[in-house]
């Protein structure tokens, strides 16, 4: 009998090799080539009896009429909003988050709120005993809930049970790192068991009309861990974002069939769980009484929600000699140095000397390239100790000439700020301002540099 064949998978990025070494050539990671079978995909074809001559498959038209997938009302408005709606039927849905930050949690209240509402839904676990995800529904307040629950591995035990009795409407496995299926050599986690439990699940939901929710894990870096196939495999691929020290948590989607990929939900983690935050600017806005030097409001966007955020920059002059320190919090340190660079170029103000430290409030994450002026005006701020005025936002782009450029949204961006009690805003030249907001106009950063320190 002849030896069977082997070969290398990467665990960081699925690429495979035909020998082992030390660092994968793709992806450039160390130590994550594992053996597996070669004849994998030919185990997975004889059982699934797709050898032979195949079937004529039924082709339509573009103008063929189609109808909008239903949607299943979750319960947390939050939750669907990041979505699209709802939970549509049939669909698969992956979860990634750090470690603790609340995955479980929310699943578990998006669970209950729709058993409640007499659905079937079933929650796999194949990291915790069933006994264990009941006592975290007792401290949530769900003990109530008519949610079924397991704790098991294999792929083939947890469609058998499912696919048996009434139909489920939601089935949640926790995690699909954990799972193993038989039609695979290897052990759960690799990027060969992850690809093939993932499969099944999906054509399990297709077929049957069930939503499934998969949890992943992430790594280091943030993104899911396993092969990339996986998010290419589901509809849906969110993400739970958020600072385990902070209260707030964002659900963002990465990936959304079914809907838009611009919307978020935003939850705040207390003692009975994850309650939804319908208005987020009460999050990342500190008390805006007396002025403090150093701090600006930002108007940032999220979709179709203006969210306001508070950026704080503190300066410290060195002794000559020392090399200062550029911290960023919050917000892209390379970015920072290009408005340092711009400040010190365009408009003679030094930070040569001085340690830079750079903080948006409340753990939020600025990537809007509107926020530059904001930032500027913090730092220009803290730099003069000339406060910026408690009731005024700022938001405008800055070009490396020191030009003052417009951003989108920004009539939704005012319309938030007027409507949370701010009496002004410092726009780019050519924005058109929303009622009961008295607008300062710029074309570049030297005027707000002359308006701050009062030339």
């Amino acid at each position: 009998m002849a030896k069977p064949k082997s070969r290398y998978v990467c665990q960081a990025c699925g690429s495979v090799s035909s020998r082992w070494q030390g660092q994968c050539a793709d992806c450039s990671e160390w130590n994550t080539l594992v053996q597996e079978a070669a004849e994998v995909s030919n185990i997975f074809a004889a059982k699934h009896n797709l050898q032979g001559g195949g079937s004529v498959i039924p082709l339509v038209g573009l103008e063929t009429p189609a109808a909008l997938p239903d949607r299943l009302p979750s319960g947390l408005a939050e939750f669907d909003r990041a979505i699209g709606g709802g939970i549509v039927a049939g669909s698969a849905m992956l979860v990634g988050g750090d470690p603790g930050i609340g995955k479980s949690t929310l699943l578990l209240q998006v669970a209950a709120r729709l058993a409640s509402d007499g659905k079937r839904v079933i929650y796999v676990s194949g990291e915790e005993s069933a006994e264990q995800v009941r006592l975290r529904a007792v401290r949530l307040g769900l003990g109530r809930a008519p949610v079924q629950l397991a704790a098991a591995t294999s792929v083939r035990d947890i469609l058998t049970t499912v696919g048996n009795g009434e139909d489920t409407a939601l089935l949640i496995i926790d995690s699909i790192q954990t799972m193993h299926s038989d039609l695979i050599e290897g052990a759960p986690g690799t990027v060969s068991q992850v690809r093939a439990s993932a499969q099944e699940l999906v054509r399990f939901a297709k077929e049957r009309g069930t939503a499934v929710i998969l949890v992943g894990h992430v790594t280091k870096d943030g993104t899911i861990a396993g092969p990339r196939v996986l998010e290419h495999m589901v509809d849906t691929v969110l993400s739970f974002e958020g600072e385990r020290s902070h209260q707030y948590r964002i659900l963002r989607a990465m990936k959304n069939r079914f809907g838009g990929t611009d919307e978020i939900g935003v939850f705040a983690m207390e003692g009975q769980g994850l309650t939804e935050v319908p208005n987020p600017s009460a999050l990342f806005l500190t008390n805006r009484g007396s002025p403090v030097s150093g701090t600006s409001v930002f108007p940032a966007i999220e979709g179709s929600r203006p969210v306001l955020v508070e950026i704080q920059a503190l300066t410290v002059r060195l002794a000559t000699g020392a090399t200062p320190r550029r911290a960023a919090v919050g917000w892209d340190n390379g970015r920072l140095a290009m408005i340092l660079a711009v400040l010190e170029a365009r408009c003679g103000l030094s930070f040569a000397t001085a340690e830079v430290y750079l903080n948006v409030a409340g753990g939020y994450r600025l990537s809007d390239p509107g926020a530059d002026i904001a930032v500027a005006a913090a730092l220009i701020s803290a730099m003069s100790e000339r406060p910026v005025p408690s009731e005024c936002v700022v938001l405008g782009e800055v070009a490396l000439s020191g030009e003052i450029r417009p951003v989108a949204h920004a009539g939704l961006r005012l319309k938030e700020a007027a409507k949370l009690g701010f009496e002004r805003a410092w726009v780019p030249k050519g924005v058109k301002g929303s009622e009961g907001l008295k607008l300062a106009e710029f074309t570049n950063l030297r005027e707000l540099v002359d308006l701050i320190l009062g030339r």
